[in-house]
């Protein structure tokens, strides 16, 4: 069948294609890697040059053998993986295990599933980038050789099972030093006055800036008071008025950060779920019978927008909205460190093709996401949002009052991306007379570092530049698989076992666990890729270093053990405070000749059974509640603890 074959790594994608090509062409699925390292050995020659000894995976077998059946007699095979390093990668695998004398191969790149894309990237193929290849290996083999090292260390002085990885270690790192941060915060308690004002019947409010050319800001209420008591009497006069017109230029379009971001802040979808919707729109969607990829390719760090796709959302602007909506001037939007700029931002395929328009044929996530991405890009290309803000200064007494207005003037690309801007003060001129109609001395604490969630834990992976597009989503799903971590209400907690893992880490690994020197090792592997260095001298440079801390770490360290203040009801000796994957316990010292071991409570009486206690728990999609000891007899439950402390 056909003269051409065509491998993809998703049966999705390939479906698509299918619908865009007659048939010379077969497509195909390898459904992601075909080959890898094996999960039972190291698999890398640290004695030698790090080359790592790849396997067939089990479930790829049979795979395999039916590419290599579809390959014969064909022309020429398209390798077609995803435009990444893992894609790259996955193409070379393929390409060994298909290869044959006399056989073509060719490499394509779809940023975009669509016919037009399709059909151009295979009149137009490429050779497989083996810097690309080279550099994918490098982290292979970098996060193996860390993992692997770790991980048997960790099970020796913590618990067996648990695992360490090069990215998600600092990852953990930053949420359990923002937890300590929230437990050492002191609120700082302050005063200030506000005053509600009116002229021509019109009522505003204003802030006291400056008392006695001192800050208005008081730290007793009772300079506060006194402060309001003296001003009460005085008269209220406009002192100055500043007029200026102010741009905001539009945002640029998604990458892969800051769609999750927003994604996570609009929309509240984790980052995982955020990167499978959009996989789904970016393989292809069924549009009255007919498949079409609905975004460009969805890893990415680059700003850069094709012209092509660039002159057509100008021209739905201008269609849709009028010329003066058209930005005359595309910006420049600052490079990332590393960006791979061959890569597109995400934007739509087709910017005509309105959410409202498609919304029949998507989820409920899949239009939600869609119109997001579709916004964010349409808005990239819309001209500048014009205001008039006001500045008025307010005298009364020895007090300076302040008060701002902003105003629309034009819309510009918030007239699709709507924000609340609008604040109005009356048409106020210098030397008005004010009428004080309240003064409110008004209390201020100052609020603990607000905990990581997904969106604020990706933005600052991203600034400290550790991690890349495709790592982000993944590295939160692992924390929160091992229990290392716990979402709740959207918020990111470290485990008591993260906690004790992290510190672990941070105590005899400083250097895996230090944001420069892993922000350092992804620039080493983005200069595998730009020729710069050879992939192997990455593991050179680092591995001998790293081996003898271990050696040190797995001999002169001993278990940490903490007894609590408690006997073992079985044979009377002493009860040590043990981690699990589930948390901690408490386990008889003699372990195992004595096998006693109980749950860590709250200390809070089951409130429904009365017998039992309040323990907390996970369940199957890893999130954490609160049970009774005595389930199943007792189901009581309850979501958090803060819920459970006001019903005890």
């Amino acid at each position: 069948m056909g003269k051409y074959l065509v491998i993809v790594e998703s049966p999705t994608k390939a479906r698509t294609i299918s619908s865009f090509l007659g048939n010379e062409y077969e497509i195909v699925s390898s459904k992601g890697h075909v080959v890898d390292l094996p999960s039972s050995k190291l698999a890398v020659d640290t004695d030698g040059d790090f080359s790592p000894r790849y396997t067939t995976l089990p479930a790829k077998k049979k795979i395999i053998a039916d590419l290599k059946k579809k390959a014969k007699g064909k022309e020429a095979v398209f390798l077609a993986t995803d435009p990444d390093r893992e894609g790259e990668a996955i193409s070379w695998h393929i390409q060994d295990k298909l290869k044959e004398k006399g056989r073509l191969f060719h490499r394509v790149i779809f940023h975009e599933i669509t016919e037009e894309a399709i059909k151009e990237a295979l009149f137009n193929p490429a050779e497989l980038d083996l810097k690309k290849v080279e550099a994918q290996m490098a982290r292979r083999v970098l996060d193996r050789v860390v993992g692997y090292r770790l991980s048997p260390i960790l099970w020796k002085k913590i618990v067996r099972g648990l695992s360490a990885g090069r990215v998600q270690s600092v990852a953990l790192r930053f949420i359990v030093e923002k937890e300590r941060e929230i437990e050492k915060f002191i609120p700082e308690i302050t005063y200030s006055l506000e005053a509600d004002l009116n002229y021509k019947n019109s009522t505003f409010k204003a802030k006291l800036r400056k008392y006695k050319k001192q800050s208005g800001i008081f730290k007793k209420k009772e300079e506060a008071q006194k402060c309001k008591q003296e001003l009460i009497k005085s008269n209220f006069l406009v002192d100055s008025v500043q007029t200026r017109k102010t741009k905001r230029k539009p945002y640029p379009p998604h990458i892969t950060s800051s769609l999750q971001q927003e994604a996570f802040n609009r929309l509240g979808f984790s980052a995982q779920k955020t990167m499978i919707v959009a996989q789904q729109l970016y393989e292809g969607i069924s549009l009255n019978g007919k498949n079409s990829g609905l975004i460009t390719y969805m890893r990415t760090d680059s700003f850069s927008v094709s012209q092509k796709a660039e002159e057509a959302v100008k021209k739905f602007i201008a269609a849709s909205f009028g010329k003066d909506f058209v930005l005359e001037k595309t910006y420049k939007h600052k490079k990332k460190k590393g960006a791979q700029q061959a890569h597109e931002a995400i934007r739509p395929t087709d910017p005509a093709r309105q959410p409202d328009h498609i919304r029949q044929y998507l989820t409920d996530e899949q239009f939600k996401l869609y119109e997001l991405i579709w916004r964010r890009f349409t808005a990239a290309f819309m001209s500048e949002a014009i205001f008039e803000q006001k500045k008025v200064k307010i005298k009364a007494g020895s007090a300076l009052f302040s008060a701002e207005d902003k105003r629309m003037l034009f819309a510009g690309f918030l007239k699709l991306y709507p924000e609340p801007q609008d604040s109005y003060l009356p048409d106020l001129k210098k030397g008005d007379q004010l009428k004080l109609e309240g003064l409110e001395v008004k209390k201020h604490s100052t609020k603990p570092p607000a905990r990581y969630n997904d969106a604020s834990l990706i933005k600052t992976l991203e600034e400290k530049g550790i991690g890349r597009p495709s790592t982000y989503a993944p590295t939160i799903f692992t924390l929160i698989k091992r229990n290392y971590a716990r979402r709740e209400r959207n918020a990111l907690f470290p485990t008591d076992l993260g906690i004790k893992v992290a510190d672990f880490l941070i105590k005899h690994f400083n250097d895996i666990m230090d944001y420069g020197f892993t922000a350092d090792m992804e620039k080493n592997l983005d200069k595998v890729e730009e020729g710069e260095f050879t992939w192997n001298q990455i593991l050179k440079d680092f591995y001998p270093g790293f081996q003898k801390q271990v050696e040190k770490v797995s001999k002169e360290t001993k278990k940490e053990v903490v007894y609590a203040d408690k006997k073992c009801p079985s044979c009377g000796g002493g009860m040590v405070i043990k981690w699990s994957r589930k948390g901690k316990f408490l386990s008889c010292e003699h372990f195992p000749s004595c096998r006693y071991a109980e749950s860590i409570t709250t200390g809070i009486k089951c409130p429904t059974c009365k017998k039992g206690e309040v323990i907390r728990r996970r369940n199957r999609r890893g999130q954490n509640f609160y049970g009774c000891t005595n389930f199943p007899e007792c189901r009581y439950t309850i979501r958090s603890l803060d819920q459970l402390k006001n019903t005890s």
